[in-house]
């Protein structure tokens, strides 16, 4: 079976920005907390590959740890979807029609009703802006969408003859869910995944940009677009630097959750083959 072309390029343009994210936890060419006003606004050249920004900091270490903390973030937000969406889901679709069942969408269509940078004013009024609470925002706000996701693959999962089989063998609900329907929804999740990721990174980074995500020092790619937007006009690469970073890694997911769809799909593999 020949891997798609989108999923080979997606992986690529996502694997180098996660190299960097992983490398600046070890090393970055300037340390990021470090202001060199003397050195400001430096173009690109010299010491300074990307030059420096409005405080002299290093562009391309700021752009190393943004990474860091754009994925990270997202990736937290996505594992607490799923962690908690996903169960819920398959406990919607085994209960189908009952009570349980009324509670659990109720309950996502609740959550449906307030955007993501709506919960994080909210969490953000209680607890202060933080990193930590853009992934609860975020996270929050997945987890209704990993839930129908769930429940949607698995209600064309129940009534096939192998779980027919199962129940008659005495397994129960949760039994069957964990055993049988989550390997047959699993593609599905997966693909829904690296959606969910990409939004991700761009709630991150528009939660940082309006001040509710990660703070200073803390880089972000969405505070440094926040911080040049009073310099666009002199110096458009401290806005254009960032914001091609996002884009980049927004493409990779997308294309990568595309080409995983064509490869795990059934019904799409013939048309990669």
């Amino acid at each position: 079976m020949r891997v798609p072309v989108q999923l080979v390029l997606g992986a690529t343009l996502f694997a180098l920005f996660l190299g960097a994210a992983l490398l600046s936890l070890v090393w970055t060419p300037f340390p990021v907390t470090d202001l060199d006003i003397a050195a400001k606004l430096a173009p690109p050249g010299g010491g300074h590959l990307l030059g420096t920004d409005h405080l002299g900091r290093d562009m391309l270490s700021m752009l190393m740890a943004g990474a860091r903390t754009s994925i990270a973030v997202a990736l937290v937000a996505v594992g607490i979807g799923i962690l908690l969406g996903v169960p819920l889901g398959l406990a919607a679709a085994a209960r189908r029609g009952s009570l349980l069942d009324e509670v659990i969408m109720r309950g996502n269509d609740l959550i449906f009703a307030f955007p993501s940078l709506v919960i994080a004013i909210l969490i953000t009024a209680v607890f202060g802006p933080s990193a930590l609470n853009a992934i609860l925002a975020i996270g929050i706000f997945n987890i209704p969408v990993f839930a129908r996701v769930a429940r949607g693959a698995a209600l064309t999962v129940w009534p096939r003859e192998f779980i027919l089989a199962a129940r008659v063998a005495g397994k129960g609900a949760a039994l069957i869910s964990a055993e049988h329907i989550l390997p047959n929804i699993a593609n599905l999740l997966v693909v829904q995944g690296t959606i969910q990721f990409s939004m991700g990174v761009l709630a991150e980074a528009g939660l940082s940009y309006v001040g509710l995500g990660a703070q200073p020092p803390t880089p972000s790619w969405g505070r440094m677009l926040a911080d040049a937007q009073t310099f666009f006009y002199s110096y458009p690469r401290l806005a254009i630097l960032p914001g091609l970073c996002i884009v980049l890694t927004v493409l990779g997911l997308n294309l990568m959750g595309d080409g995983l769809r064509d490869l795990l799909d059934p019904r799409l593999r013939r048309n990669v083959r």
